[in-house]
């Protein structure tokens, strides 16, 4: 019996060289305003999957959707200040 193996090096492999750099770690910080408001529109969409929307859902899907939108284009707008 032949054994199937990975060549390749494990994902959650720990090195000190791994670590995310601070240039990495302030692009994130600027991103969290964006990732908050996606993560907030998720859990309005996940929490809607069992039941039929009412008009407040709605709103609070439209609410979360233009957050996400309002975050983009204020992260869009910061990076065009950079460059």
């Amino acid at each position: 019996m032949k054994h199937i193996v990975t060549v390749q090096e494990a994902v959650t492999a720990f090195a000190a060289w791994m670590e995310p750099t601070d240039a990495e770690l302030d692009a994130i910080d600027s991103e969290m305003p964006l990732i908050a408001a996606e993560v907030e529109l998720l859990d309005v969409r996940i929490a809607l999957l069992d039941r039929t929307p009412t008009m407040l859902d709605r709103r609070r899907v439209r609410r979360a959707g233009n957050k996400v939108l309002a975050a983009r284009a204020a992260l869009a707008n910061s990076l065009d200040e950079v460059a």
